[in-house]
């Protein structure tokens, strides 16, 4: 079931709502568990799971985890991804991938809402292994949350191939390499072949 609820900056999809009951003395305790996904649909989106006897409950105390989870996603000027990403939990594996304009979202279920309550407009996704709802959702943000911005990988990669170079050399930096004394001539023995 999915239902849309509408904030001033936040967009709120109840993805799932499932009962559960739990065997006590007396009987039977029913109680429903929630699962939302928010976005601002820029550049953050997270995911709460709200249990409660309830449905309304259980949805607030979905939508104010969501709140406290909210993860920041790297896009590009295109709306997609810089590069492709993939996510796990448990069972569940999330492949995203870039694509070029116009492709628009090509995701499924819980996939497709966090893709879209993030902000990406063009991406492509596969859900490999489980068809859970809860275990797709947490794996898709993973994959989100893990993209860093290629300029500043750019920058890492510099920096670390700048310590390689001084560790091997032993100068502190690459721009100032140390003076090395002037060599020596030293004086050796000849043999002779006697022996």
């Amino acid at each position: 079931m999915m239902r849309e609820r509408e904030n001033q900056e936040f967009a709120e999809r109840v993805i799932d709502i499932n009962r559960v009951t739990r065997v006590v003395k007396g009987g039977k305790r029913l109680r429903f568990r929630t699962l939302v996904i928010i976005g601002n649909q820029k550049n953050q989106v997270g995911f709460g799971i709200g249990k409660a006897s309830d449905v309304s409950q259980s949805i607030g105390k979905a939508i104010e985890k969501a709140r406290r989870n909210l993860q920041t996603v790297t896009l590009t000027a295109e709306g997609t991804l810089p590069y492709p990403v993939e996510g796990k939990f448990k069972k569940a594996r999330v492949l995203v991938k870039p694509a070029p304009p116009g492709t628009g979202v090509i995701a499924g279920g819980a996939i497709r809402v966090a893709l879209e309550l993030a902000g990406v407009k063009n991406v492509v996704s596969k859900a490999l292994g489980s068809g859970d709802k809860v275990s797709n959702t947490v794996a898709t943000i993973q994959a989100l949350s893990s993209v860093i911005d290629p300029k500043l990988l750019r920058a890492r990669r510099g920096k670390e191939v700048e310590k390689a170079v001084s560790k091997k050399t032993g100068s502190p930096s690459v721009a100032q390499p140390v003076p090395q004394a002037p060599k020596r001539k030293i004086a050796t023995k000849k043999t002779t072949g006697k022996g």
